[in-house]
């Protein structure tokens, strides 16, 4: 992989700044939520990055795949949460849109990688 730390990867800065993104929505929810909804969107948020770092500190590529596959997962649950708390008009269409696009530009960023490394063993 050229990179010297996860830090150093495109996909984990883009999805630091939807982890933020997401973290600033949720400030606006209900407070009934604040267990609910808003930490489920940001527990997933979190495990983007984290598993990008987790799985680019691994020493095997078919590991950093697998954490790969967990931060799709992860990305596929914050965009069913998305959808859901527009639906609820927690969000606005205008920032659930700006969240849609960071999602699916980190999910290609992704699928991406992955072929990458698929392709180096």
């Amino acid at each position: 992989m050229g990179s010297q730390s996860y830090q150093d990867l495109i996909v984990w800065q883009k999805s630091i700044a939807l982890c933020v993104q997401v973290y600033k929505t949720c400030e606006s929810f209900p407070r009934t939520e604040i267990y609910g909804l808003a930490d489920q969107m940001k527990r997933a948020a979190v495990s983007v990055p984290s598993n990008i770092a987790e799985g680019q500190a691994r020493q095997h590529t078919k590991e950093f795949l697998h954490f790969i596959s967990v931060a799709n997962g992860s990305l596929a649950e914050l965009d069913t949460q998305r959808i859901i708390a527009e639906s609820l008009h927690y969000i606005s269409p205008e920032n659930s849109l700006q969240l849609e696009q960071r999602i699916t530009e980190v999910r290609k960023m992704l699928y991406s990688l992955a072929n990458k490394l698929k392709t180096e063993n």
